[in-house]
């Protein structure tokens, strides 16, 4: 499974931005994105189950961030909204092909990983 991560870039407090990952090489059972500050650890921010949709998120993005995947397009999306500077780090996107629930916010349940695009919030 190969995962390329894209739309990172520099945005305003309160502004907007939309986050791509291309899936390919076969079909995966969960999306998740997780990000990564200076210094700090990478930190799960949200999941989908490829199949049916059902959605996981951390408690610093619920309300302001929505994940969801096109299956014809074999790619998933983070639309970022309400975006504040401590949401500034570095995103990636990672899958798995089976996973338990318990480990759906933890980045070791994650088998492949994309190469990570970085979102600036600043003004």
């Amino acid at each position: 499974v190969q995962l390329q991560a894209s739309g990172g870039g520099l945005v305003q407090p309160g502004g907007s931005l939309r986050l791509s990952c291309a899936v390919s090489g076969r079909t995966v059972r969960y999306l998740g994105w997780f990000r990564q500050a200076p210094g700090k650890e990478r930190e799960f921010v949200t999941a989908i189950k490829w199949s049916g949709g059902t959605t996981y998120y951390a408690d610093s993005v619920k309300g302001r961030f929505t994940i969801s995947r096109d299956n014809a397009k074999n790619t998933g999306y983070l639309q970022m909204n309400a975006v504040k500077p401590d949401d500034t780090a570095v995103y990636y996107c990672a899958a798995s092909g089976t996973i338990i629930l318990s480990m759906i916010r933890d980045k070791d349940g994650y088998s492949y990983w994309g190469q990570g695009t970085l979102v600036t919030v600043s003004s």
